[in-house]
């Protein structure tokens, strides 16, 4: 590209957006279909972020199994946006298999589940017979989970609360916290309950469980992430004229003349009326122009929490249902990964271990020696079968830390600089670090740089009301 090129001599408002995560497309496309000239720059030589696939010989592979919910609107408008939905369907309803590896025989399969009644009655059948808590734990956690409707989400209060605390003075034991609050939290917050803002924690509880009877009903792609976020996202940034180009990494943003902003590439610039960050946070703290934040530091404050993705290959099939979760176990949640890797012969399963901090470094042969007995204990039809392969993939900084008081340090979509917006899952979305968190970042960065220029909006307010 050349700076003739990226003049914008049609008289059409130009934009540069920085970032191609989920993040950085949401706003490439929603600024496009308002009628902008967008230009959608990443550093790396695909689009997708951190949720992305790579090939491993003839196998297909996601750096790390992600999952979204029925109420996750947002994402769900970006897979309808990229015509995607029918490749990353929901359950008809909630299922969850939940493991005891420390059970004894007959009585290590619980599940999670709801009914069709209203809200809260919906989970009370599945809460009435979840064998994996005694019968007074399970009255516990029906009145912990009243008490945890009961807050409300727009008191600042909430973020500087520790709900591992809060469940232990609403009479929650070790093995609720485990068995129930940190299989779903530790999935979607990234962090135990010990180290999560209360905020953050009933926003995931009260959003999923709690606020419709299908919010919580969970969905993920049966085809490698990389045709959605990338081969698919491609093809409708094309389709709206968004010039996208990979392997171009920005090395400033600032003023340039008349309220415009330059962007510097090697060898190149860029002029644009708007510009998107939609980068990990401490690349645009590097990014960001003097004044642009009043506290800028502030970003790098948020600290980020590592995942795990332990993958195996098996000569045969070893796990019948789709996924499960695991207790009494260092294995989290492991899903069946065959059919969308390409897999032929055989089984490959996915164990995504969040909140990894302690193993993220391990040796692939420490993890090999840990993981294998473990999904043996777990499935009797992976006793004696035989490993084709076994490999990890690692995310050291997967996510922001959801610790009590991040929320003060998770900035807006505006800047003080005129023309500049943020986006990115760690930014004030009022969700954790999710896909969901990342499409409303984008959505929410379009929206308040449409404002600012004038332009219409409808395409967006629909969605972004039934997101907020």
């Amino acid at each position: 590209m050349s700076e003739a090129e990226s003049t914008d001599d049609s008289g059409r408002t130009a934009a540069v957006v920085i970032g191609g995560g989920l993040a950085g497309i949401t706003a490439a496309l929603a600024l496009a279909d308002a009628g902008l000239r967008v230009t959608l720059l990443e550093g790396r030589p695909r689009l997708g972020g951190l949720a992305f696939s790579f090939q491993r010989g003839e196998l297909t592979v996601d750096n790390g199994q992600h999952v979204f919910l029925r109420c996750c609107t947002a994402y769900r408008w970006f897979l309808d946006r990229v015509d995607g939905t029918a490749l990353a369907p929901l359950q008809d309803r909630l299922d969850v298999p939940v493991l005891d590896a420390e059970a004894p025989a007959g009585r290590r399969l619980g599940r999670i589940g709801r009914g069709a009644l209203p809200v809260p009655l919906h989970l009370a059948r599945s809460l009435a017979t979840y064998q994996h808590l005694s019968l007074a734990e399970r009255a516990k956690v029906g009145r912990a989970a009243l008490a945890l409707k009961g807050l409300d989400l727009n008191d600042p209060a909430l973020d500087a609360q520790n709900f591992g605390d809060w469940l232990a003075g609403h009479g929650q034991s070790r093995r609720a916290v485990e068995a129930l609050w940190d299989l779903v939290g530790v999935a979607t917050l990234n962090a135990v309950a010990q180290d999560s803002s209360l905020g953050l924690a009933a926003m995931v509880f009260k959003t999923g469980l709690l606020s419709d009877p299908g919010a919580a009903d969970i969905g993920w792609a049966r085809v490698p992430l990389g045709e959605l976020h990338d081969t698919l996202a491609r093809k409708a940034l094309d389709s709206a004229g968004v010039r996208t180009e990979t392997r171009t990494r920005v090395t400033s943003v600032s003023p340039y003349e008349n309220g415009r902003w330059s962007v510097q590439v090697p060898g190149e610039r860029i002029e644009a009326d708007t510009v998107v960050l939609a980068v990990p946070q401490r690349e645009a703290h590097e990014l960001l122009p003097e004044g642009a934040l009043d506290a800028p530091e502030r970003l790098l404050d948020i600290g980020t929490a590592p995942i795990l993705n332990v993958h195996v290959v098996y000569d045969r099939k070893v796990l019948t249902a789709p996924f499960f979760a695991a207790l009494g176990s260092p294995v989290q949640w492991v899903f069946d990964r065959t059919e969308a890797s390409g897999l032929r012969e055989g089984q490959y399963l996915a164990l995504s271990q969040s909140a990894a901090q302690d193993e993220i470094d391990e040796p692939v042969a420490v993890l090999r020696e840990r993981y294998l007995p473990e999904l043996e204990r777990l499935l009797p039809g992976a006793r004696g079968a035989g490993v084709k392969d076994f490999f990890v993939t690692r995310e050291r900084t997967a996510t922001f830390a959801p610790a009590p008081g991040v929320g003060r340090l998770r900035p807006g979509a505006r800047t003080k600089a005129p023309g500049l917006y943020l986006a990115g899952a760690w930014t004030a979305t009022g969700w954790p670090a999710t896909m969901e968190s990342a499409v409303r970042s984008g959505v929410g960065a379009a929206k308040a740089a449409l404002g600012a220029l004038g332009r219409p909006r409808d395409h967006l307010l629909g969605l972004f009301e039934e997101a907020a």
